[in-house]
């Protein structure tokens, strides 16, 4: 079996004992949690477009992760990529007016990309040319987004005595995928799901098909030999990261586009974390982001449908497990044959 395979079972294994341990803890069967997290996301239509919706946000901030690390650097700063984008997609939706939606909606995701480029763009400064680690700048730009957000919204920007913005006209939304698959009942699962699948596999064969993609993982894995084959690191590092925080940003088209027609303060809250663990999951292979989205769209929606016998923070738990849980399996599996030899 493949070592990474390996790592990814080994991790799951773990957090499923984890969070059977935790179940008990609460004075509630494993099982009857199981059945019920089972019913809310995949027993149903409803349940299963619901899972979809929450799977695709991640499925952009995952790719956008693995980006950031294809670079060798580590994008925390989606989740306040993607308020910044979401607000954006929201307030201009409000001013487009009765635009088509074959004006509107490329122009929106437009704007979703560019807000969160420029967003990831100060992060990237600071570590390329004062070599402030991404971590730290992405932290505190998350905070940032976060408070410009709400100031904005306070200022004017939202309905008065709300906290979100006007709707947007029906031409700036993504249709619902019940409109193509009944069974999917009124979930909120749109056209946002199949492009972000278009995106993934458009994105990935990059960094081998292309030049510019070959640099940028010679630059994240090796920045000294690829100064010396004259390939502009610093160039090819910032692209990578501020393409990382575009990418973070299209998650707007789930939340924005594809759900509420406005942003509404906390919408899509989260789903920038999560795909930290979406990409170390998903291992920057299609099917890997595709599986990782999946699970984790599955425990949050799972979640919902347990909350009324444990609570719903149980999934949190088990996602944090899983990361973990993977980190270590990851060494593990990778001493093992060091110690045979």
């Amino acid at each position: 079996m493949n070592r990474r395979v390996l790592g990814v079972a080994m991790a799951l294994l773990a957090a499923m004992i984890l969070f059977e341990c935790v179940v008990l803890g609460y004075g509630e069967s494993p099982r009857a949690v199981l059945r019920m997290l089972f019913e809310g996301t995949w027993g149903s239509g409803y349940g299963i477009g619901q899972t979809l919706f929450k799977a695709t946000p991640l499925l952009f901030t995952g790719l956008a992760v693995q980006v950031g690390l294809r670079a060798g650097l580590f994008n925390i700063g989606a989740e306040g990529q993607l308020v910044v984008a979401s607000f954006a997609v929201g307030w201009l939706g409000t001013k487009l007016g009765g635009l088509p939606a074959p004006v509107a909606i490329p122009l929106l995701l437009a704007t979703a990309f560019v807000a969160g480029a420029a967003w990831a763009l100060p992060t990237a400064i600071l570590r390329l040319r004062q070599n402030v680690h991404e971590v730290l700048g992405a932290i505190l730009s998350n905070r940032i987004a976060d408070a410009l957000v709400a100031a904005l919204l306070a200022g004017g920007a939202a309905i008065k005595g709300t906290v979100h913005t006007a709707e947007m006209g029906a031409g700036c939304m993504l249709p619902r995928l019940g409109a193509f698959v009944p069974a999917l009942g009124a979930s909120a699962a749109s056209l946002a799901l199949p492009l972000a699948l278009v995106v993934v596999a458009a994105v990935l064969p990059l960094f081998r098909k292309t030049a510019i993609g070959r640099e940028i993982v010679l630059s994240g894995s090796n920045p000294t030999a690829s100064t010396a084959a004259g390939i502009p690191v610093g160039q090819r590092r910032g692209l990578a990261y501020v393409a990382s925080g575009g990418l973070a940003g299209l998650g707007a088209a789930a939340t924005v586009l594809g759900y509420k027609g406005y942003y509404e303060q906390g919408l899509g809250a989260g789903a920038g974390f999560l795909g930290l663990a979406v990409a170390l999951l998903g291992r920057g292979s299609f099917f890997g982001l595709a599986l990782a989205a999946l699970l984790f769209g599955t425990l949050q929606q799972g979640g919902l449908a347990v909350n009324a016998i444990v609570p719903k923070e149980v999934m949190d738990v088990f996602a944090g497990v899983v990361i973990v849980a993977v980190a270590i399996a990851d060494r593990w599996v990778a001493a093992v044959p060091a110690a045979k030899t």
